[in-house]
């Protein structure tokens, strides 16, 4: 899945040699709330097998998403984030907007996320609580990154 589109000033892309890897490591492991810590090896490999979305203003990446996905029944959206210094622009509309553009993200049976704050950007794009939770398991370790040594990943 390979686009790039310019919308206003903003270049959305799916092109990872333009992702800034350092930028982006540093948001998520010292900024984010669900991946702090994240070792620089891991976020590493998280890129090389998803489907990446940056945006850029100018040379200057601002924004980030992951998509993990078999491109035919399933993706889970992950790592999302707009630089602070540009919310409040509507970049993560756009984001989402850009997301369901691929024909591969209109044919999924399933798309998932999890999100702490952003349920009302969510909604707008279809997503919902789940409608049968109790059909969902989960092996949730928040503080893995905490809890390994960095140079075994």
């Amino acid at each position: 899945m390979q686009k790039e589109v310019m919308i206003d000033e903003f270049l959305f892309s799916t092109q990872k040699a333009r992702l800034n890897i350092p930028y982006i490591h540093q948001f998520l492991s010292e900024r984010s709330y669900w991946a702090k810590g994240v070792p620089l090896k891991l976020l590493e490999r998280s890129v090389e097998n998803s489907v990446c979305i940056g945006i850029y203003h100018g040379d200057c990446q601002i924004g980030f998403s992951r998509i993990i996905t078999d491109t035919a029944t399933f993706a889970y959206l992950a790592d999302v984030f707009i630089d602070e210094n540009y919310r409040g622009k509507g970049l993560s509309k756009r984001m989402m907007e850009f997301i369901f553009s691929f024909e591969e993200m209109k044919v999924l049976r399933r798309f998932m996320l999890a999100t702490r704050d952003a349920h009302s950007l969510y909604s707008k794009y279809g997503f919902t609580p789940l409608s049968k939770p109790d059909r969902f398991m989960e092996k949730h370790q928040p503080d893995i990154y905490q809890h390994i040594d960095p140079s075994t990943v």
